[in-house]
């Protein structure tokens, strides 16, 4: 009886090509192109919630080297026997991220704590920004899958199914043959057909995109709930995909580790969905305070930078403006001693007939005297040519 193969799907030939002496990887490529696509959708999505264009991204510069760094060392510390077990391949090998080895649970974990301090940092509601982003996420991951095809890693059991996805020999620079040469090329040899868990993975991880934008426009959704959605969803994906690998992993009681992670993570994110509040966020919340956008520190040099302009400019301004200013009036006792020199000058006649009085006056003398000032007074004053 023969048995009839519909059609197997071939690993790529290799997953590292060369420009010059740099090489250019496969799985190094679709990260990044994930975490654009991530970006992208996740800004738009915080705009639509009521949030400040290009936010994402300045929340980004911390929340992605968190996240390499974290699912790096969940690969580590999941996989450590690969690296510093008998024949590992060493401490060093450890540190190339590059090569592939990634754990999305720590990426999670470790980049919601980058996330947490720029969110800190702008006065932004984390949960907020975690309910706009996950969509984001969860397609990055199915980009991400993308790689670990590149690299022919994370493949199931062996298969007879029409889909199975074969699995080649690779010869690395050095001449070493390998299914799990990552720089190698395929040899051409067949060395099994497995379940293409990678595949499912990308699929399912697809599925859950497109029902968290559906749950998003159907209900209003927030306070980090739809993050929760998200972690839900994935986990209980992974769960199912996890009894199909068969690839080396650390195993406790003969069960995968990645199977109790996917086990506690979800009963997490159920029980945070039930207990979070209901509804969404305020949208006045998601702008920030504008004080905290600027560092205290550059405030402080903005204002100085405007004080030491204000100096410059007041000099050149001063010389090129008229003079206008007004003299400051005169004290009183100045203006006094002017107006008896005045007095002086204008009507010295009358200050001779008072220095010059009778010698005996008597009262018939004063009336005399006090008859004939209305006709004295008009002679002693100066005309206008004087």
């Amino acid at each position: 009886m023969t048995t009839t193969v519909i059609a197997y799907f071939p690993s790529p030939p290799q997953g590292v090509w060369h420009l010059w002496i740099v090489p250019i990887r496969a799985y190094a490529l679709f990260i990044i192109a994930g975490i654009i696509a991530a970006l992208i959708i996740g800004d738009r999505r915080w705009a639509a919630r009521g949030g400040e264009r290009g936010v994402i991204y300045d929340i980004a510069l911390w929340a992605v080297p968190f996240g390499l760094i974290g699912g790096r060392l969940y690969h580590l510390a999941t996989d450590w026997r690969t690296y510093f077990g008998d024949g590992g391949a060493g401490p060093i090998a450890a540190l190339r991220i590059w090569d592939g080895g990634l754990g999305i649970w720590g990426a999670v974990a470790l980049g919601g704590v980058g996330a947490w301090i720029a969110c800190r940092r702008r006065d932004i509601p984390l949960p907020a920004f975690g309910d706009a982003i996950a969509p984001g996420i969860v397609l990055a991951q199915a980009i991400g899958r993308l790689g670990n095809y590149f690299n022919q890693e994370l493949y199931g059991r062996e298969t007879t199914m029409p889909w199975g996805l074969e699995i080649f020999y690779r010869r690395d620079p050095a001449g070493f043959v390998d299914v799990h040469s990552l720089d190698g090329v395929s040899t051409g040899q067949l060395a099994m057909v497995v379940q293409p868990t990678f595949l499912y993975e990308l699929l399912w991880n697809l599925v859950v995109f497109a029902l968290l934008i559906y749950l998003d426009r159907r209900f209003t959704i927030g306070h980090g709930r739809l993050f929760a959605l998200y972690v839900a969803g994935y986990c209980i994906g992974r769960f199912g995909i996890e009894l199909l690998r068969d690839d080396t992993a650390t195993h406790i009681a003969g069960i995968r580790i990645n199977l109790f992670t996917s086990t506690f993570v979800l009963i997490g994110a159920v029980v945070y969905l039930i207990l979070a509040p209901k509804g969404r966020e305020d949208p006045a919340t998601l702008s920030g305070s504008a004080a905290e956008l600027l560092e205290p520190d550059s405030l402080d040099e903005d204002a100085d930078e405007a004080a030491a302009e204000t100096a410059e400019a007041t000099p050149a301004e001063a010389a090129a403006e008229p003079d206008t200013t007004v003299a400051d009036p005169p004290e009183p006792e100045a203006e006094a001693g002017a107006e008896e020199a005045e007095a002086a000058e204008v009507d010295p006649p009358v200050v001779e007939v008072q220095a010059e009085p009778e010698a005996e006056p008597d009262e018939s003398g004063a009336d005399e005297a006090d008859n004939a000032e209305p006709t004295d007074l008009p002679a002693t004053e100066p005309d206008e040519d004087q």
